[in-house]
């Protein structure tokens, strides 16, 4: 199974749950405003998370939905981490879906800086999406 992980990241905490779920995958998570990002093959999975800031999710993850390939995509699974609300998951499945990507119902969403045992949760999330 070919999956990716890719992110947009402020503070350093969405990058930090990306990591995690790379890790436990043993891939490199990337993030979406390094010209590597770009989904030039299929992939089974796509992990893709970001925040939510201060009237939606930030500019550089906003292009990069609008430019994925579907075709590319198999299946992708939202992540986040906010100290707002929940909201950039829906705005990233949202974007998704309307490019007819299939999206997970299960997502995962820390809210401020994730502790151990949320980092640890990431990997179990990584896992279920497989």
């Amino acid at each position: 199974m070919y999956c990716a992980v890719r992110y947009y990241s402020r503070s350093g905490n969405t990058k930090l749950i990306a990591d995690e779920i790379a890790r436990s995958l043993d891939i490199k998570a990337v993030s979406v405003d390094d010209p590597a990002s770009k989904i030039n093959k299929p992939v089974d999975v796509l992990f893709i998370g970001g925040a939510l800031y201060a009237y939606g999710i930030d500019q550089h993850l906003k292009s990069y939905l609008k430019e994925i390939d579907a075709k590319n995509v198999k299946k992708a699974a939202v992540f986040s981490t906010s100290w707002i609300s929940k909201h950039a998951i829906e705005v990233i499945k949202e974007e998704l879906r309307q490019k007819g990507i299939q999206v997970a119902d299960e997502v995962f969403y820390v809210r401020g800086k994730a502790t151990d045992a949320q980092i640890r949760e990431a990997h179990q999330f990584a896992k279920k999406m497989l």
